[in-house]
């Protein structure tokens, strides 16, 4: 399946793509509803693919969803980023941490989003941020902007 994602077909056994999405793509979703992240979001309710989260993760995503720039950007209180979180808690296919792989990455914040995919068995990684996550090709992990991975589920449509 690696191999397939990597040549642009990422469902031809039609199964849906396994994907971790940084905490950047959230973050960029919600300042904007005109964005890759936004319709990355919107992919993921429609069941297109199948993103990964571990408790970490999750906490992450809640931690920076809520500092007060991020609400004062997105216009959103901290219970409405509750309830959004609690609805992506609903699409997300939990992932345990059984082995840690750290240090890899510069920046230690980045280690939980790429130690989610590679014990998820994700098919890539979703960031704004793809030189921040060089070490994944050390395992074969492809890194997409939200752009490409869009493209990626839009192609698979035709």
């Amino acid at each position: 399946m690696l191999d397939s994602f990597q040549s642009g077909h990422i469902m031809d056994d039609m199964k849906k793509p396994r994907v971790v999405l940084d905490t950047n793509i959230l973050v960029a979703a919600s300042r904007s509803r005109i964005g890759a992240s936004f319709a990355l979001l919107q992919a993921l309710r429609a069941g297109q693919y199948t993103a990964l989260a571990s408790v970490p993760l999750m906490l992450e995503y809640e931690a920076v969803l809520k500092r007060p720039e991020h609400l004062a950007a997105s216009g959103r209180s901290a219970l409405m980023t509750d309830a959004f979180l609690d609805a992506l808690s609903l699409l997300v296919e939990p992932v345990h941490l059984h082995y840690l792989w750290r240090p890899q990455l510069r920046d230690p914040a980045d280690e939980m989003v790429l130690e989610t995919a590679l014990n998820g068995r994700a098919e890539a990684l979703v960031t704004l941020n793809v030189a921040d996550f060089d070490a994944a090709c050390h395992f074969r992990l492809p890194v997409l902007k939200p752009g490409v991975f869009l493209q990626q589920l839009r192609e698979e449509r035709i």
